[in-house]
């Protein structure tokens, strides 16, 4: 279970995490209110989904009445496919250097692993692997302060600016033990005060959903967008992104290479669905009809067909264009059982069907964006 910002926050602060002391509103006269005792502030949206400012969800104030007016426009908004219903009033910081610091499992080591860098306030994935600092915490003896200190000075940290890093990583680790965490993160972790001061400018805190039992204190975080929520009561595992070319397959690992290939070939992939290995033609129609609903600019079906019978696949599509037309370039990628049964279907009603994932994926993105892979 993913927590919002000011959840993460307020862990993080019990377990001495510097976090600027930010106050969650549900309204723009309880942001005004708040405003008036931090001062100038950051209005951040609350919502289980990153890049919110880039998405406007992120605005400063400089008055409790530029606050209550942020808010204002922030409350309601819908953003990436959430809709704000609180938001956070920070104090604004004047942030000299932004580093990165996390804590999650490593699966395959079966310990939890630190992540750091010293190129903070980006997506740890976009951060050269030579700039990051990997260390593993042993559970027996826990993170001790000078492991925490070494990795500080790794990432350019000395002095006190290195007490206070380690010192902030061991809050982060007792936190992520106490509370049974996948992940603890502070993205970024701020240079602030003129050089002297770090600070958690914004956290991140997810909860083994197996754990939950273990800690009644929490509130039920219901996660997922509009659309996720509505796909997933079909009964398929469905996650929403950035992209424009909706993407359908069969099997978490087919969804995910069609992902890679789409890529691969320039696509923007506007989310992940796996449609299982049984499901039938009216939850793959569900499906299917939800995703001409995100109004994306092309749409790439790719089954390999094992338990999944590529016949009712084409049927579900037939019946979606029957029904309700399909307005945008559509892609199959089909084979296996009943495979010639299934494209012999979708030709009769004019939509064409390919045999390679490659050549599939280059025909979509072709369509799509009107242009050849």
């Amino acid at each position: 279970m993913k927590l919002y910002e000011y959840l993460a926050k307020q862990m993080l602060a019990e377990h001495g995490v510097p976090t600027g002391g930010g106050i969650v509103c549900t309204t723009p006269e309880e942001a005004q209110e708040a405003a008036r005792k931090i001062g100038p502030c950051a209005v951040k949206a609350q919502v289980l989904v990153g890049g919110r400012g880039k998405a406007g969800g992120i605005k400063l104030a400089n008055t409790p009445e530029e606050a209550k007016a942020r808010a204002s426009e922030i409350l309601g908004m819908n953003l990436k496919g959430y809709i704000v219903d609180k938001v956070l009033i920070d104090p604004q910081l004047t942030i000299e250097k932004e580093f990165y610091v996390s804590i999650t499992l490593d699966g395959m080591a079966k310990l939890p692993l630190i992540m750091a860098s010293a190129a903070g306030g980006v997506e740890i994935e976009s951060v050269p692997h030579d700039q990051i600092v990997f260390s593993h915490v042993d559970v027996t003896t826990g993170l001790l302060p000078f492991q925490a200190r070494e990795i500080a000075r790794k990432i350019g940290l000395t002095g006190d600016l290195a007490k206070q890093f380690a010192k902030i990583l061991v809050g982060m680790y007792n936190a992520f033990k106490k509370y049974d965490a996948e992940l603890v993160e502070i993205n970024p972790l701020a240079l602030t005060d003129n050089g002297t001061r770090l600070v958690a400018a914004d956290g991140r805190f997810n909860v083994e959903d197996d754990a939950l039992f273990r800690h009644p204190e929490f509130p039920k975080v219901e996660e997922g967008t509009e659309l996720e929520k509505k796909v997933k009561a079909i009964g398929l595992a469905f996650v929403q992104l950035d992209g424009d070319i909706a993407v359908m397959a069969n099997g978490a690992g087919m969804a995910m290479g069609t992902l890679d290939v789409l890529s691969y070939y320039g696509g923007r992939p506007a989310n992940f669905l796996d449609a299982g290995g049984g499901s039938g033609v009216e939850p793959t129609a569900q499906a299917f009809d939800a995703l001409l609903g995100t109004n994306p600019k092309g749409i790439f079906v790719n089954i390999f067909g094992g338990i999944t019978r590529c016949d009712l696949v084409a049927e579900a599509i037939v019946q979606v264009k029957k029904a309700k037309g399909i307005n945008v370039p559509l892609v199959v990628r089909m084979v296996g059982t009943n495979d010639v049964r299934g494209r012999e279907m979708l030709a009769e009603n004019g939509i064409q069907a390919y045999t390679e994932m490659g050549e599939a994926a280059r025909a979509v993105v072709a369509a799509a964006y009107g242009k050849e892979a």
